[in-house]
Parts: C-alpha cells; structure tokens; sequence
C-alpha cells in the first residue's frame, strides 16, 4: 500500500485503502519534499509569507513595529515546534537564532484547511478550526460543514498562481485568511472524518488525475486531543481502556500519538506540552468522555509505578 505514513495509529485510516503501485501518497512532509522537487519551496515559510505581501524577514533584520511571530524557516516535523510570540525589541534581541524568522502577528481564526489541487486548481476543500489552549496547543479541533469564503478566494488565488502543474493533496494553516504555513499533503489526524469514500477519492487524484467525491453528506465533527506535561516519559494505557474509549457512543476512532520506546524529547511537540492521544468523534461531548478514560488511565499507571517504586525502596 504506497500510502506513506510513518506513525502507526494513522494505519487504521489507510489499510484497507486500493492503492496502485505505482502510486506513491505522502502523509508527512520529509516524504512530500522528496516526491514533488519542483514544489518543495512550499517549506519554506519566509517564503510563503512574503509570497502574500507580508513583514516578514530572518532574524537578525530588525522589525518596524511589534509584536510580531517568530519560528523556523522550515520544520518538516510541524507541531508548532520553536514558535513564539515577540513582544518587543528586547525580547527580540535576546531571542535571536540562526534559522528563524519572524512575519506580522495574525489575528483571527486558526484554520486548517485540507484542500484537493488538480493541476493548480482547488477543486474541494474542507476546513477546521483548532481551540487554542496557549503555547502552540490545541484543546480540539472542530471539523467544519460549511465553506469559509475569504480562506477558499484567497488559497485558490495563490494555489493557481503558485502552484501551477502541481496536483495532489495540500494542507493549509492560516490565521485571519493568510496562510502561515502549506503542506503538500493532507492532516492525517481526521481523514476518517471528511466522509464515506473520501480516502478512496484522494487517491483517484493521485492515480488517475480527477476528482469524483460526493461531498453532499457533511457532517460537524470534532477531534480532541489529550496532552500532558513535557519532562516526563509515558506508557501506551492497556488495550481494554483503548477499547472502552473507542466503544463509547459517537466515537469514530482513537489514536495513542507516541512512541513508548522513544525519549520524549525526540517526538516533535509544540512549547506547551507532550501530545499523548486524539479522539476523533462526531460531537466534542463524546470526544470528551473517550479522552477523560484515556486520561485515567495513564495518569492511573503512573500513580502505581510510583507507588511501586515507593514501596519497593522502604523495603529495603
């Protein structure tokens, strides 16, 4: 299945998906900068932003006026890794790297917006917008019905000029209807959520060049995220909480987002926090409830291991 995707919780979206082989799909942006050369400047988010008429320059160039945005150039892991907030001149100059730039600080709605390109055109979309909880973290995202005018003009008037000969799938951020950042890909987060059929119409675009989706059946729905303090290391909670999370009415599906085996550090996550699992529901009640057991959960094992670990001291 030449689906590419490197995290095992996305599995459950794309296993039973028909695939040709000669047809490679992206997931992650390291796999999308090696198939599409000729577009990969997309990654370059100084570039995106001065693309749109925005103040924006690497740091070092002093800015005009303040507050203002900064974080890397380009961060194929995403997760609003190294992103901050300027304030003033002087946290500024003591925040200074190599590699980041800072642009205009966007006010409005965070939008995430999956949109399917057929040779430069966008000929779907669908957006979702993300409930900030401060320092880079999302709360849950709320996957739209509606269309949202100022983001489809603005987005298809940049996809046509700039993306010309490119078909595919593209993820854009924005905030306030200007793009923060673009992916030539698609979110993996929440494909189960954009409709019956949908993973099989994203690969006839790819395989055959078309777009043949009916779109007629949307639905609102929700994906909620669980984090957890950074500094620690986690255990995946037990297949039965899993489970009970999942059979929980409105719950669509369950994804456990780290890797036990791996030092926290290594996992890309934004300031705020360690994000340890998402639920994917059709109302944020629901979501809710699956996200609170996971919690338990995990928050459960660790309680014994300590306690374990306690007793096992005073024994000795």
């Amino acid at each position: 299945m030449p689906i590419l995707y490197n995290d095992p919780w996305c599995a459950q979206y794309f296993e039973h998906a028909k695939c040709p082989d000669n047809v490679t799909i992206p997931t992650e942006d390291w796999h999308a900068w090696s198939l599409f050369p000729d577009h990969r400047w997309i990654y370059d988010k100084l570039t995106v932003a001065l693309t749109q008429g925005l103040e924006a320059a690497p740091h070092g160039v002093y800015p005009k006026s303040y507050p203002i945005f900064s974080k890397p150039m380009m961060n194929l892991r995403s997760m609003g890794a190294g992103s901050f907030m300027i304030p003033d001149k002087a946290t500024y100059i003591a925040s200074l790297q190599p590699g980041h730039f800072w642009s205009t600080f966007l006010t409005g709605k965070h939008v995430s917006t999956d949109a399917a390109i057929l040779d430069g055109e966008m000929v779907w979309c669908r957006h979702t917008t993300g409930v900030s909880m401060g320092d880079g973290m999302f709360d849950y995202w709320h996957i739209h019905v509606e269309a949202m005018p100022e983001i489809e003009d603005w987005c298809g008037a940049w996809t046509r000029k700039y993306l010309a000969g490119y078909t595919g799938m593209v993820n854009f951020e924005t905030i306030g209807g200007k793009i923060i950042e673009a992916h030539l890909r698609f979110a993996d987060q929440w494909p189960d959520l954009y409709g019956e059929g949908w993973v099989d119409a994203m690969v006839r675009l790819y395989s055959e060049k078309c777009w043949d989706f009916d779109d007629s059946e949307r639905q609102e729905h929700y994906s909620v995220v669980l984090w957890a303090p950074h500094g620690r290391s986690y255990r995946h909670p037990p297949a039965a909480s899993i489970a009970k999370a999942k059979a929980e009415p409105g719950i669509v599906s369950v994804q456990v987002t780290f890797y036990e085996d791996l030092d926290p550090v290594q996992h890309s996550n934004p300031p705020g926090g360690f994000r340890l699992a998402i639920v994917n529901a059709t109302n944020l009640a629901a979501g809710r409830r699956a996200i609170e057991i996971l919690h338990n959960t995990i928050l459960n094992q660790d309680s014994q291991v300590e306690r374990k670990a306690v007793l096992q001291l005073s024994s000795l």
